[in-house]
């Protein structure tokens, strides 16, 4: 998996915290577009996170040549906080790369949410659909 790819897996997972309670978002498993990473949104602390349940293999030795040794149980959305209503930001972490942006999400409807990534502050921007899994 790129690093580009795993960066926009976290901002997609961001997107899915936007609008929706923390009730009905914790503990749902969302995919990425490519069905490569599956992440469960739960809570952390006062927080929403996500923490991946379950990656494929090509996914897993991208996170390995980042520096990552175990993807699957690694936290990649990290402190999202709702910042008005309907927007959450956060930090996400894309283990490819070893590196941590800021990003956001929004939910768009049931079962899909829109996630951003930002490299640099607000620059360098891009976004994708996730899809619910399950609840």
């Amino acid at each position: 998996m790129t690093r580009t790819r795993l960066l926009w897996i976290a901002v997609i997972f961001t997107m899915s915290i936007a609008n929706a309670p923390a009730p009905h978002v914790s503990g749902a498993i969302w995919r990425n577009p490519s069905n490569s990473v599956h992440i469960r949104a739960q809570t952390c602390d006062d927080r929403i996170c996500g923490v991946v349940v379950w990656a494929n293999e090509k996914a897993k030795a991208d996170a390995r040549r980042g520096g990552l040794d175990q993807l699957v149980g690694a936290q990649l959305f990290r402190d999202f906080h709702q910042q008005k209503q309907g927007v959450w930001r956060g930090r996400v972490f894309v283990p490819d790369i070893g590196q941590t942006f800021s990003g956001s999400i929004r939910v768009l409807g049931e079962g899909r949410m829109e996630a951003k990534g930002c490299v640099i502050g607000r620059l360098g921007c891009r976004s994708q659909i996730w899809t619910r899994v399950q609840d």
